[in-house]
Formats: C-alpha cells, sequence, structure tokens
C-alpha cells in the first residue's frame, strides 16, 4: 500500500502552478501593502530598524494582513535565521529542540528570529518557557496572535515584548494587490467597475483571501465582463469574520450599544445586522437590548423595557429569521428614546452607601411590632402612616438613624424623567415644610 502511495506521490507533475498568493509574496518590507502605522518611516518598525534596535515583538491583527511576511522579511533584513512555528501544533518537546538549535546557531554566531503563529494557543507556563530564551538574545520572538494579548498573553511575556497592531487592508489596498495580482497572471479580470468594487468587499480587508478569489475569477471562460449580479451568481461571498467567544463579539456588541446610547438608529440597526449575519445567539442580543434599556433609558421612557422584552418574547414564538424583526424593532425603539442613566447611576450610588453604611438597621419607627416586647422597645413608635397624612405624604425619614441623607436618583429633563423630577421637587418641598412644622 505505502508503495502504491509513493507512486502516485511522485506521479504528481513538478511542474504545478504555485497559488498566486505565493507568488505574490513580497520579497522586502516595502513591497507590503497597507500597514503604514507599522511599516513606516516614523512607525514602530521603521524606527527599530534604522536604529538597529529590534526587539521581540506581537503582531496582533485579523487574518490575511501580512503578519506572517512581515516576521519573515523582518528576519532578512536583520540577517537573523528565520524559525516558524504553530502554538497548535508545537509541543514542549518540539520547543527545546528549537531552543537547543537556535543555542548552537547563536554559538555560531548568528541569531535566531522565532516566529510564533498563533501564539495565544500556549498557556500561560508554556509562554514563560520563552522568556529565558528572550532575555539571554537566544531568540527574537515574533508572536502573532488575532486574539487581544492583553487577555491571552501573560503580563512577564507582554513586558518583553512590543504589541504593534495590523490593521485589515483597506479597499485601495486591496485594489493595489488586485493590480498586482493581474499584472502576475497576464490578464485584466473580467469585471466591470462595481463588480470589481464588489470583488475587493467580498475579502473583507483579507488580502490573501482577495488572491484566492482573484485566482478563481482569472481562470472563468467569459464573454465581455461580469456585472455585479453575474459575479455573485458565479462566486459565492466569504462569511463574515466574527468570533462569537472572541475581542470580534464585543466589539461588535459595544459597538451596538454605544449606537442605541448615541441615538443612531441607523448605527444601531447595521451593527445588530452585522451580528445576526455573524451567527450571534439572537437570545444574548435580547438580554443585552434589554440591559440597554434599563441601563442607557431607564425611567425617560418607561416603555423601552417593555418593548425588550416583547421582542424577546416574540422572537422566542417566532425564532429565527421572522423573530430577528421584532429585535431589530426594539433597538430602533432604545436607539429614538430619551435616554437618561439616572436609575442606572442611582443604583451605583445606593450599592456604595450601603457598603459604606454596614449593617446599619432602619429606623425603629418603621418597624413591625408583632410582639409586646418589639413594642416596649420602641419598634413601630410614631410611625406615620402616609395615606392619612396631609398630601398622602408624611415626610419621615425612612434612612437608618445618624446618616445624613443622601440625593441618590437624580432624573433629567429629558422624556418621561421631566414629569417624575417634578413630584421629586414637590415631594422634597413637602419634606421640608414638614420638618419645618416638626421642628
Amino acid at each position: 500500500m505505502s508503495d502504491l502511495f509513493d507512486q502516485a506521490q511522485n506521479a504528481v507533475p513538478d511542474t504545478a502552478p504555485r497559488p498566486l498568493a505565493d507568488r505574490l509574496r513580497p520579497q522586502k518590507l516595502s513591497d507590503v501593502i497597507g500597514q503604514d502605522q507599522v511599516l513606516g518611516p516614523e512607525a514602530p518598525l521603521g524606527v527599530m530598524l534604522a536604529s538597529g534596535s529590534l526587539s521581540s515583538l506581537v503582531f496582533w491583527g485579523p487574518p490575511g494582513v501580512g503578519k506572517t511576511t512581515i516576521a519573515r522579511l523582518l528576519a532578512d533584513e536583520t540577517d537573523l535565521h528565520f524559525v516558524q512555528i504553530s502554538a497548535i501544533f508545537t509541543g514542549v518537546p518540539e520547543l527545546r529542540k528549537v531552543f537547543e538549535e537556535a543555542k548552537m546557531r547563536r554559538g555560531n554566531g548568528r541569531g535566531t528570529l522565532l516566529f510564533v503563529d498563533e501564539i495565544h494557543r500556549f498557556n500561560k507556563a508554556q509562554q514563560d518557557g520563552f522568556l529565558p530564551h528572550m532575555e539571554d538574545g537566544t531568540i527574537l520572538l515574533v508572536g502573532a496572535t488575532t486574539e487581544n494579548p492583553s487577555f491571552e498573553l501573560n503580563a512577564a511575556l507582554l513586558s518583553r515584548a512590543q504589541v504593534l497592531v495590523l490593521e485589515r487592508l483597506e479597499l485601495a489596498d486591496l485594489e493595489h494587490l488586485a493590480q498586482r495580482a493581474e499584472q502576475e497572471l497576464g490578464v485584466a479580470l473580467p469585471l466591470e467597475g462595481a463588480a470589481r468594487e464588489a470583488l475587493l468587499e467580498m475579502a473583507d480587508g483579507d488580502g490573501r483571501a482577495l488572491l484566492n478569489l482573484i485566482e478563481q475569477v482569472a481562470a472563468w471562460t467569459v464573454d465581455g465582463k461580469l456585472d455585479t449580479e453575474a459575479l455573485s451568481a458565479r462566486l459565492m461571498k466569504r462569511a463574515a469574520k466574527y468570533d462569537k467567544s472572541g475581542d470580534e463579539h464585543y466589539n461588535l456588541i459595544s459597538a451596538l450599544h454605544k449606537s442605541v446610547r448615541g441615538s443612531d438608529p441607523d448605527a444601531a440597526v447595521y451593527w445588530l445586522a452585522r451580528m445576526l449575519a455573524g451567527g450571534e445567539d439572537p437570545r444574548y442580543l435580547a438580554r443585552r437590548i434589554t440591559r440597554m434599556a434599563v441601563e442607557d433609558i431607564g425611567l425617560a421612557d418607561p416603555q423601552a423595557q417593555a418593548q425588550c422584552l416583547q421582542a424577546w418574547e416574540t422572537y422566542e414564538r417566532l425564532g429565527s429569521p421572522e423573530g430577528e424583526l421584532a429585535l431589530a424593532q426594539a433597538v430602533l425603539y432604545l436607539a429614538l428614546a430619551p435616554k437618561s442613566n439616572a436609575a442606572y447611576v442611582a443604583y451605583k450610588s445606593a450599592v456604595r452607601q450601603a457598603k459604606d453604611t454596614g449593617s446599619a438597621p432602619p429606623p425603629k419607627h418603621i418597624l413591625n411590632a408583632p410582639t409586646r416586647l418589639m413594642k416596649e422597645i420602641g419598634y413601630g413608635a410614631d410611625y406615620a402612616y402616609d395615606h392619612d397624612a396631609e398630601d398622602g405624604f408624611s415626610g419621615q425619614n425612612y434612612f437608618p438613624e445618624g446618616i445624613e441623607r443622601p440625593s441618590l436618583y437624580q432624573p433629567v429633563e429629558r422624556g418621561f424623567e421631566r414629569e417624575l423630577k417634578k413630584r421629586l421637587d414637590y415631594f422634597s418641598k413637602l419634606r421640608s415644610k414638614r420638618g419645618a412644622d416638626a421642628s
């Protein structure tokens, strides 16, 4: 069986064309498209290379923006031996071998740039294993991650490496890359202007993905040029990048929340659609939308929370995709509702006050006295039944004795809270009057 397999392998022609992404791989740093914020003359890497003081690095960014390529070119420009490993496939024995070979190489007068792809996949203890070899100069570490290093890499490693953020490619960068691909292929893409732009958008900022799409399009036999509709019919659009447990999840829910808070219904419903299209659980969104209602709208529009709960219930009854419209409706309502965080601020202030006052008991006059002993020691004494008082308001103290009355709830002059502020001012004046009469 193994002989047959070897024969089959040998039968594969050596002239098989290399993938376009490999053929267009930059040969020097100046060939890299985009990432000027990292590679420019005044940017971190530009300054390091100019001064000859390259340090260990962590590249943080989405797939297809050049993390591996830049690391390899850094090794070329600094005459370091380039070693690439993946945290997914590398264990402790392999790491030991890499470090031993790097020490031997260093003894022969040459340094090693160790590129670790998906470095966040190593646990904290494994990350600690790099530290002594970084400190004694055995390796210059360049890690690559799509996850937030602040959460995924330990503090000791981060203190020895500079984090550089690589960004998704802009449309202008992708167009530049497409032109390079056409030069390499020797043919122009058979696309009209709008279809060409649609192709660039399908890449979603990922240069490698764009080159793979271009290879497919260039292989088609067509008469004339394809429009956007024809392109879409022939080429399935790539799924949007969305990690439901990673940074993208938190970034998008933050964008949705802040769009609602900022009273921008168009942006809010856009981010909702982005999350749903990425496969987010609609029930999670229903929960977070309801939280937005109580945090950022509160009593300025008491109907906001009811709208969210009704949308949540509607989704539970209809499911996807029909029920998602109810969530969109709730988001639009929240974005256009009057905003107030007064209840949110009042609650946080009350929590702090509760911690500060510890176990201070309620004043005795508002305590029930179901036994004779409790009555004898003052429970319920002099309690004023508010319904019997003028205006239905006694003005008694309900805070622990000896604690100065705080003002926790401060309604805003927006929405329904305007009415609540009138009521608050009304009761405050009555309380002052009752106090003056009592004295």
